[in-house]
């Protein structure tokens, strides 16, 4: 990925790779110390929000109609894009807490008719992704981090496989097929799709982040790894039903 494809890099400062090893080293544990806050922020909202009395007319509300999902998804995606902006700001190191802080409450959100349909499934599901979520992305931080090698010509192939996820979701939702059309195989092809992103957003914190970018690079692994617990769970609770 040249410097101008990078959509995290700005026209000015130099890439965490080309920088001292101090300094490429305190990005990457900032980086990492903001996505662990990241996901305790996510566990404890969660937790909260699943002994909340609303929650369900909430999740009856987001899950109601067979267009709702669909708006709930398109709202996300505005959120996600404000909250990226923010993160990525050069001028205000508030303004990127904010955007790490609004994509944090805006998953929170998503997760919660997932995460009180998985109760029903099982007390011990949730765990259990959670689990396999951490073991996964783990395994796949290491293969990024140990042969240092570019996963950024995944990109094309990245956004390609998020919008045709998007186009089946979408179709599902005004069909009405969404028992049909997501099934098994389609939780295991995201699955994959998160695993490339892990990758993917690994790469960068190695090679295309600058110094000073480590709370957009927390942000976009915590996508990803929200991106991979959500399939998991999903996958978890299909194979559950059989």
């Amino acid at each position: 990925m040249s410097f101008a494809e990078n959509p995290y890099q700005s026209s000015w400062g130099g890439f965490a790779a080309d920088a001292a090893v101090n300094e490429r080293a305190d990005f990457i544990r900032k980086t990492y110390m903001h996505l662990a806050g990241a996901v305790a922020a996510f566990v404890g909202l969660e937790a909260v929000l699943l002994q909340m009395p609303f929650s369900k007319d909430l999740v009856n509300l987001m899950m109601g109609g067979r267009y709702n999902w669909l708006i709930v998804i398109g709202l996300f995606m505005g959120v996600s894009y404000l909250a990226e902006s923010w993160a990525r700001s050069t001028t205000s190191i508030g303004t990127q807490y904010m955007g790490l802080g609004l994509y944090v409450v805006a998953e929170s959100i998503l997760f919660l008719p997932m995460l009180l349909i998985a109760r029903l499934y099982d007390p011990n599901i949730i765990g259990s992704a959670a689990l396999i979520t951490a073991v996964m992305f783990g395994g796949l931080t290491l293969v990024a981090v140990v042969t240092r090698f570019d996963f950024s010509f995944l990109r094309g192939v990245l956004m390609f496989g998020g919008l045709a996820a998007f186009v089946i979701i979408a179709w599902a939702c005004i069909t009405g097929g969404s028992a049909s059309w997501l099934g098994v195989p389609f939780s295991v092809a995201l699955i994959g799709l998160a695993c490339g992103y892990i990758l993917y957003d690994t790469s960068n914190v190695m090679h295309h982040y600058r110094t000073d970018q480590h709370v957009a690079a927390a942000l976009a692994l915590f996508a990803a790894v929200a991106l991979l617990f959500w399939y998991v769970l999903r996958l978890l609770m299909a194979l559950n039903r059989r």
